[in-house]
């Protein structure tokens, strides 16, 4: 009967005519309202290019085994609760369905799921290795205008993760104090969130497309390219191959003037001077203009030039240092707002955090009540219309959704869901 149904449901996908969109309540007026995607990924790349999607109004359904994918309990947790704030982060606003992806049934949700008929269906994002009852070919045998974004570690599929990435393209040996010979890794998965943005980028595109020609497509990403491309496009592949590995420069902004200062309270400010503009700022504020205007006379550089502020930065900071070392950071802050100066205090992420608390900090920042855990600060939408963000919103619970999804998506009725219950398809929430 399940089979039957489902099928009879994929099998009414045709041709690109659908005019109906599904509404999903909350989303009117937003850009993507309607549109409706799978998601089967952990993680951060795809979640977070699919929280995005859904930040923009789309319905993202996300799909996970019963019981949790393999980041539904990764850290950071929560002290009050020990649920997921990392899961809960990412997975915001999205709708969740756990289904026994290991059944031939629970495969068959979630493939009907993703080949769903309707203008604004059919578009999939995963990060699956090993799945192919889940692949492209299977899913346009139901849809043939399937849009399919995968997301992979490497090109030719082998796995592969940020930490594992980011030290093999090199950037761990740019980073670090100068003189250092370990490389450092850093903690933010960078290549992840461009990752997940990309994919987004990927599948706006062929849904562009597919409003064009009403053929649907299939687009492969691995993490390991993005990174690659991500340090061409900077023109570092190009330097090192010229030049060699560039040298550590610790806190030093490379090519230009930029460097921390400790002030007379113990902070630390970092300040840069890009332009002329900002290098004047700066020379203006602490009363240096004479000695710089010196230096430059006796050495034969003009320090308006990038170039020259670099190769001199040890003497520059020489030079500034005891200005910051006389003035306490409410000083500071006030004479370098004044002149115009690039700069800002390093804080810890607690201070961060007990600002926008405070009501203080980006209005990007807001606070929702999460279930399972409390009131949490979560995101919105960095985008603005006008001056406005978007709302917050909360995750979903795991598996909260599976029955409202299946009835409104697939059309089961409450004895078949029952049935799925108790066949261990789907967990009762």
């Amino acid at each position: 009967m399940l089979n039957g149904l489902l099928g009879s449901c994929a099998r009414s996908a045709g041709a690109p005519s659908w005019r109906s969109a599904v509404t999903i309540p909350g989303t009117t007026g937003t850009p993507l309202a309607g549109l409706r995607v799978v998601e089967c990924a952990s993680f951060v790349a795809g979640p977070s290019g699919c929280m995005t999607l859904g930040q923009l109004g789309a319905d993202v359904i996300r799909v996970d085994p019963v019981g949790g994918g393999p980041d539904h309990q990764r850290w950071p947790v929560s002290d009050r609760t020990g649920e997921s704030l990392y899961w809960t982060a990412l997975n915001k606003g999205k709708r969740s369905v756990a289904v026994d992806l290991r059944s031939p049934e629970g495969r068959e949700l979630v493939i009907a799921l993703a080949t769903a008929p309707g203008r604004d269906n059919g578009l999939v994002v995963d990060n699956n290795a090993g799945r192919p009852w889940l692949s492209y070919d299977v899913l346009t045998e139901r849809r043939p205008d399937v849009i399919h974004v995968h997301i992979q570690g490497y090109a030719d599929g082998r796995p592969a993760v940020d930490y594992t990435v980011n030290p093999e393209v090199g950037v761990p040996h740019l980073t670090g104090p100068a003189g250092s010979g370990d490389p450092v890794n850093h903690v933010l998965p960078a290549w992840d969130l461009l990752t997940g943005m990309t994919a987004v980028t990927g599948l706006l595109a062929a849904l562009h497309r597919r409003g064009l020609s009403g053929e649907g497509t299939f687009l492969q990403l691995a993490l390991h390219d993005v990174a690659l491309a991500g340090i061409a496009s900077m023109g570092w592949l190009a330097e090192a191959e010229e030049q060699g590995d560039r040298a550590r420069h610790g806190n030093h902004l490379y090519g230009s003037f930029g460097v921390d200062f400790a002030t007379g309270d113990g902070r630390r400010v970092m300040v840069v001077a890009l332009t002329p503009r900002q290098w004047a700022a700066l020379r203006t504020v602490t009363g240096t203009e004479k000695v710089f205007a010196a230096l430059e006379d006796a050495l034969g550089v003009d320090l308006d030039e990038e170039s020259e502020r670099f190769r001199l930065r040890e003497t520059i900071a020489a030079v500034l240092r005891p200005w910051f070392e006389a003035r306490e950071l409410e000083q500071v802050t006030r004479e370098l707002d004044a002149a115009h100066v690039l700069w800002s205090a390093y804080r810890t992420m607690a201070e961060v955090a007990a600002e926008i608390r405070a009501g203080g900090g980006s209005g990007v920042i807001g606070q929702v009540e999460q279930p399972g855990i409390g009131e949490v600060l979560t995101a919105r939408l960095p985008l603005r219309r006008g001056e406005e963000y978007g709302p917050v919103a909360a995750a979903p619970r795991l598996g909260e959704h599976t029955e409202q999804v299946l009835s409104e998506v697939l059309g089961l009725g409450g004895a078949e869901l029952g049935a799925l219950v108790d066949r261990g398809v789907i967990a009762p929430f």
